[in-house]
């Protein structure tokens, strides 16, 4: 594309914005503009009616075609008769009162246009009017949405993110006031996305637990990886709940490896077998006939620990043979007194 063409486009997309602007404005606020730029005290006679042509030929050009209206004339002058009598513009008064609003007078904007209404009525008679209300409300909307777009440019950018997509701005115009992109907002949601599936498996595991004490929901929630955070807000304990349940845990779980360790202790005397002196005499001299068959097979320690302990040959007699085979001997003819 050449210069000229890119120009021209430019100039096109101009245009196009500009004459949606015009549509989007209702005239009543086109004609208070135009009366704002002027100086009320220097009207009077033909200054007046100077000011007056000269903003229907603003207007015109804006696409209001007031000259061809003798409705929108009338609305012209009474607007014009308006301001004289007060001794300023409607929208010096409308821009001083919207631009004192917080965001907290904007969160609800019906009750603020109201409240706008109110406080500016009773100087200026058209702003009664229903169209007007319906415009105000619009005003009210957008003052709203830029206080929230300048609160959140405060924040960091995925905090200022989440603060609009929970104020339910649309998404397009999160994108274009906070100048991100596409792809940064669809990241946003998703993490967004994912915090709310596990706040819905948080709420299904209190269901499970309703009606324990808190330090057993606490247990339940830690033991299924659940955030303190999280645990904090939704089971809605202190967060001393938490350090004694962690604490009661590490108790349980000390108790359960003692436990666990007393038990392989004896599964691995019971394993073992009898110790030697605990061995009966008959069973000694069975036990060391296997040992010898089995030493006859290998000579492998362990293969031969591998064999007596599938044959059920006490600990302490394979411990021997593998270590002093002659004692065998000596043990068996004691066996045989």
């Amino acid at each position: 594309m050449t210069t000229a063409e890119e120009t021209e486009k430019v100039e096109e997309t101009e245009e196009i914005e500009k004459v949606e602007e015009i549509e989007k404005k209702p005239l009543w606020i086109g004609i208070e503009e135009k009366l704002l730029e002027l100086n009320a005290g220097e009207l009077s006679g033909q200054a007046k009616e100077e000011a007056i042509q000269k903003i229907v030929g603003d207007l015109d050009n804006e696409g209001f075609n007031v000259s061809k209206s003798g409705g929108k004339m009338m609305q012209l002058r009474w607007a014009m008769d308006d301001m004289l009598t007060v001794g300023r513009p409607l929208m010096k008064d409308l821009n001083d009162a919207i631009s004192a609003l917080s965001l907290e007078d904007v969160i609800n904007p019906y009750s603020a246009t109201s409240n706008l209404i109110a406080n500016l009525g009773e100087t200026w008679e058209e702003l009664k009017k229903v169209n007007c209300r319906l415009d105000l409300i619009q005003i009210m909307e957008e003052t709203r949405l830029d206080l929230l777009v300048k609160k959140a440019k405060e924040m960091s950018e995925n905090e200022s993110i989440r603060y609009l997509i929970g104020e339910q701005v649309e998404r397009e115009v999160i994108v274009v006031k906070l100048g991100i992109t596409e792809e940064k907002l669809v990241e946003v949601e998703a993490e967004i996305a994912k915090e709310k599936a596990e706040r819905k498996r948080v709420a299904e595991m209190l269901e499970k637990v309703d009606g324990k004490s808190d330090e057993e929901k606490v247990k339940h929630l830690i033991t299924n990886n659940v955030t303190e955070e999280l645990i904090v807000e939704m089971a809605e304990v202190d967060p001393a709940a938490i350090t004694n349940a962690k604490k009661a845990m590490e108790e349980e779980i000390k108790e359960q490896e003692r436990l666990a360790k007393e038990a392989a202790e004896k599964k691995k005397a019971e394993a073992a077998g009898p110790a030697l002196e605990d061995i009966t005499p008959d069973d000694m001299i069975d036990h060391i006939d296997s040992i010898r068959e089995i030493m006859e097979f290998s000579e492998v320690e362990k293969e031969i620990r591998t064999m007596c302990e599938q044959s059920a040959i006490p600990q302490s007699l394979v411990d021997i043979a593998v270590s002093d085979p002659d004692k065998l001997d000596e043990l068996e003819k004691k066996a045989e007194g």
